[in-house]
């Protein structure tokens, strides 16, 4: 059984790494938001903070991951601004969340990170049509939905393969150490 001393040192760290994890993913979106690239698509994006979504949720508990999607989220909300953003991003990536954790939880041994990550991209674009048809009450918004799942298909893809390669890098580091599931 671990030691008090022992139990407050590994609570520290994973506030520590959630900290970290949110104020990165907030970079990320920032940097994401000043890339000029049209994908076509309304409401497509590249998704990097979801790098660091995947990444805690393959490192830390359910719940301490969830604590850093919702940092996250209320973070870039208050920075770019109006309910119906924070609305879109709420819902897209709670279901982005959801797919990813049960993934891992199912297949953390079986299943790829670029796999998780590309059913990641499409839950979350799932996520915000379904919030954009309750917010304005319609279900046309849903005619966008094959080029939403090829755009999450795609971004999928690329935040998998960046989480692929900072995993092992990250789990080098003392602050992980602990944390790298076996």
């Amino acid at each position: 059984m671990p030691s008090l001393n022992e139990t407050s040192n590994l609570i520290l760290k994973r506030t520590v790494i959630v900290a970290i994890f949110a104020a990165v993913a907030v970079v990320l979106s920032l940097v994401e938001s000043i890339i000029p690239v049209n994908m076509g698509v309304p409401g497509a994006k590249l998704g990097l903070a979801n790098i660091m979504v995947l990444t805690c949720l393959y490192f830390l508990r359910t719940r301490d991951a969830f604590m850093m999607v919702l940092l996250k989220t209320l973070l870039t909300a208050f920075i770019f601004g109006s309910f119906s953003s924070f609305l879109f991003s709420i819902m897209g990536a709670l279901f982005s969340f959801a797919a990813m954790w049960f993934l891992l939880l199912i297949g953390r041994k079986r299943l790829s990170l670029i796999g998780i990550s590309t059913v990641g991209g499409i839950a979350h674009n799932i996520g915000q049509l379904t919030a954009a048809s309750l917010y304005f009450h319609t279900t046309n918004i849903y005619y966008y939905l094959p080029m939403l799942l090829l755009m999450g298909v795609l971004t999928g893809i690329a935040v998998g393969i960046a989480v692929k390669y900072l995993i092992p890098s990250l789990s080098k580091l003392e602050l992980f150490s602990g944390f790298v599931p076996e």
